[in-house]
């Protein structure tokens, strides 16, 4: 009877409600059916809604936002299914808020709006609960009610009473509203709810909310006892660490301490450290001691205490003073280098007197592949050393020379540091490799540290940022490399002693090659064994025709490249070659060679060259050594205009119209038109367009070419010439003259034109390069036009090559 007169009143309330409806939409909450919640509203609009509710029906619809940030919403921007409440009590707040009560009573879904102004309101269709299965609502009920204690159970927000008030409830779509009512989930999911109109498929729906919220809950829990867990141990140990450290202060220096902080104590004793360093170490170690494990601080002062008592500060190798022996190891590592060599021979010399010599700072420049890096791994092993490499190529950071200060977390001493302590002396070779390859950005200017590292008065107090304390490094030697010189910065050189390394001649390379190379070669190739010989004139096909270049490491290539194609034959022919080797082992000759490495990448240098007009023969230098450089000038009918091509440098520009410039002035005496250049178009081109080129010391090259095509005369194609001009006419010096001979040598020129100024710079350069040379200096651009441009060459020698011969 209390059932059937319950749903007689929900039947009276149903038909009550009218079909028009104020609507007033929600931000940030929902309200469901048979549930009494507090509304507050503060829009205008909502207001005067909720006062037309209460002075007609008292029924209200509520629907949630979209998106909860619109202050002003439209119709679209609210949700079409809500619930149809009653207003029970509206309170005016002095903010100007009202708050409402109000009792949901049944699910409903917008048909259309009216046209009113006011405020929203819609005509609203009830959603009436359908009937079910008794037996399947009874299971239904059941699994909610399991799943929803679970949910309490495990969820600290909604009291243990939430449970008591669900199982007073009867009706299985209250059941269902209440659960609803509950969850902590976001708007958008609790509205899935009410956009089911079944209530199999609500409770269906709400279940699986719950089975999902109750596994994050439990994970949740999970991850929460770990962490409450950890917490719990790491207090108990700081709290028996802090006793432990109280006990240790009201004991005294007589208390013992653990073995680790023994083994560090030890280690500082072992260290044997200047005074002012020790006393640092020792007031960290004190810090260590007193500072808990687990801080961080803890971890920041032992890496200290490491590096300070592993960096080197007394252990020194003794110097091998036996001149003869440096010389032979010096010899037997390298072929040639006597400059470096003596250099070394000389600090030797000096040390069998004074035992201790400071300053010992030398720079190697010359281009890559003639030995520098390894000649210092030569030096280390002649004076009995111990080698450390810095590679200097692409840093940028001031930070990488002097480290980094300890309160950024994972910093390190710089690269000097970390090399003493690999080291493991004071007195090492240390090697600087590709110091010009230094760079500088925002972070600093690591060039500008170097300065006290490479600086005989300042670097025996040394002084690294991580380290923080005076270091000695006055007893290293300092070795650094370089391929170009002027990309050293002034300051720099000044520190160091520069000692040019050349490119190699070809006898020189053929020396390396046989001396160094090729036994290196056949013995990681495994051919050592196999009676594999490799002729002299092979390797100079092989230096000539596959290889241009200053040092050796493309000869090296290419010597490899030759012993990989001889594995290979003789283990394909292994039979043969086994017979063969009886009698006279594997034999490399020039034929060979281009079988293996294929059709000569490089033309054979010609001995005469044809007279051109407009074409001049000039020399370079590059930073992989030196290189010949054609110019060539054509003259044609136009605007009376200068062009050149061939990718050249400002520099260079500027020495083609100095050159036009002393044509024109000079015109008369020359023997040329003096309006040659008008209605002419002049055009300079230097080949390999590809290739950047710089630098004034094409200048008279350029000059000779334009005179050859303006005047129609043929310029010697075994002529070479170099050196920068003036509008004056006079040929000013030039650098890099070694590299430009041997590149004069290599392609076969016979007579080569240099600047006066140079002549003096011959006495530096080897008689094997100047051999075979005619080498004429000149002041003026017209003492060159006789040689260049003579139609029978006569032949004269150097007579300062004749002269050291004799």
């Amino acid at each position: 009877m209390a059932k059937r007169k319950k749903v007689e009143e929900e039947l009276s309330v149903i038909e009550e409600i009218p079909k028009l409806l104020p609507v007033i939409p929600l931000r940030d909450n929902i309200i469901f059916p048979y549930m009494i919640f507090p509304v507050l509203v503060g829009r205008e609009q909502s207001i005067r809604a909720a006062n037309y509710s209460l002075d007609t029906s008292k029924y209200i619809f509520l629907s949630a936002q979209k998106k909860a940030n619109l202050e002003d919403p439209t119709k679209e921007d609210i949700y079409q299914e809500g619930t149809i409440a009653k207003i029970i009590q509206i309170l005016k707040l002095p903010n100007g808020l009202m708050k409402i009560l109000v009792d949901g009573v049944i699910q409903g879904k917008i048909i259309k709006y009216t046209k009113r102004k006011e405020f929203f309101e819609a005509e609203v269709e009830l959603v009436l609960p359908e009937k079910t299965d008794p037996q399947e609502m009874s299971a239904l009920i059941r699994q909610l009610t399991v799943q929803f204690k679970d949910y309490v159970k495990n969820n600290r927000n909604i009291p243990a009473e939430a449970i008591s008030a669900y199982e007073n409830i009867d009706e299985p779509d209250r059941k269902l509203f209440y659960v609803a009512a509950n969850i902590n989930q976001s708007i958008q999911v609790k509205q899935s709810i009410l956009k089911i109109f079944s209530l199999k498929d609500q409770i269906y729906e709400v279940i699986k909310l719950l089975n999902s919220e109750v596994d994050i809950l439990k994970v949740e829990k999970e991850i929460e006892a770990k962490v409450q867990e950890n917490i719990t141990k790491t207090q108990r140990k700081f709290i028996i660490q802090e006793q432990i450290r109280i006990l240790q202060d009201e004991l005294g220096k007589d208390a013992e301490i653990s073995p680790e902080f023994s083994k560090i104590q030890e280690k500082i004793k072992k260290a044997r450290m200047p005074k002012d360093v020790r006393d640092k170490a020792i007031e960290e170690f004190n810090k260590l001691r007193k500072t808990p494990p687990s801080s961080p601080e803890a971890t920041v002062i032992r890496n200290y205490l490491d590096w300070l008592t592993d960096v080197p500060w007394y252990k020194k190798t003794k110097d091998i003073l036996d001149i003869k022996n440096v010389r032979e190891i010096l010899d037997e590592d390298h072929f040639g280098l006597d400059k470096p060599k003596e250099r070394i021979v000389e600090h030797i010399a000096v040390l069998n007197l004074v035992k201790e010599m400071r300053g010992q700072i030398l720079c190697f420049v010359g281009p890559p592949g003639v030995g520098k890096t390894s000649l210092g791994k030569s030096i280390a092993r002649a004076l009995g050393r111990k080698f450390g490499r810095i590679s200097l190529g692409g840093v940028r950071d001031e930070a990488e020379i002097r480290g980094h200060r300890r309160t950024y977390i994972g910093s390190l001493p710089g690269k000097i540091i970390q090399s003493m302590k690999k080291t493991g002396t004071v007195n090492p070779v240390l090697l600087l490799d590709e110091i010009d390859k230094m760079s500088m950005d925002f972070r600093g200017d690591p060039s500008s540290a170097m300065l006290e590292v490479l600086d005989p008065e300042q670097n025996h107090n040394f002084t690294d940022h991580y380290l923080d304390v005076e270091y000695d490094l006055s007893q290293v030697m300092f070795i650094t490399t370089a391929n170009v010189r002027y990309n050293i910065p002034l300051p720099l050189q000044d520190r160091m002693e520069i000692i040019e390394l050349p490119g190699y001649l070809e006898h020189e390379k053929i020396e390396i090659a046989k001396r160094h190379i090729i036994p290196k070669q056949l013995e990681t190739h495994g051919l050592k064994t196999l009676g594999v010989k490799i002729k002299d004139e092979a390797i100079h096909k092989i230096i000539m025709e596959y290889t241009r270049e200053a040092g050796v490491r493309n000869l090296e290539r290419e010597i490899s490249s030759v012993f990989r194609k001889t594995a290979k034959e003789i283990v394909i022919n292994r039979t043969k070659v086994k017979s063969r080797e009886t009698k006279t082992g594997f034999i490399i000759d020039e034929k060979k060679i281009e079988e293996f490495l294929g059709v000569p990448k490089f033309r054979s240098t010609v001995t005469e060259k044809e007279a051109k007009i407009g074409s001049v023969t000039g020399l370079a230098w590059t930073s992989v050594g030196g290189d010949i450089l054609n110019v060539d000038v054509t003259v044609m009918n136009g605007a009376g205009k200068l062009t050149l091509t061939g990718q050249l440098g400002d520099v260079m520009k500027e020495s083609a119209q100095a050159a036009l410039s002393y044509l024109r002035s000079n015109a008369k005496e020359l023997g040329l038109p003096v309006n040659f250049h008008k209605g002419k178009e002049i055009h300079i081109h230097l080949p390999e367009g590809a290739i950047p080129k710089d630098g004034p010391s094409a200048g008279i090259t350029m000059t000779m070419a334009m005179y050859s095509a303006v005047s129609k005369k043929p310029a010697c194609g075994d002529v070479a010439m170099t050196g920068e001009i003036t509008l004056r006419g006079n040929v000013l010096p030039i650098g890099g003259l070694n590299e430009k001979l041997l590149a004069a040598k290599r392609n076969g020129i016979k007579t080569v034109i240099i600047p006066k100024e140079n002549e003096k710079d011959l006495v530096e350069i080897k008689e094997a390069v100047k051999e075979g040379l005619e080498i004429i200096p000149v002041e003026k651009i017209n003492e060159a036009l006789p040689i260049v441009f003579r139609k029978k060459r006569t032949v004269r020698k150097n007579t300062r090559s004749k002269k050291n011969k004799k």
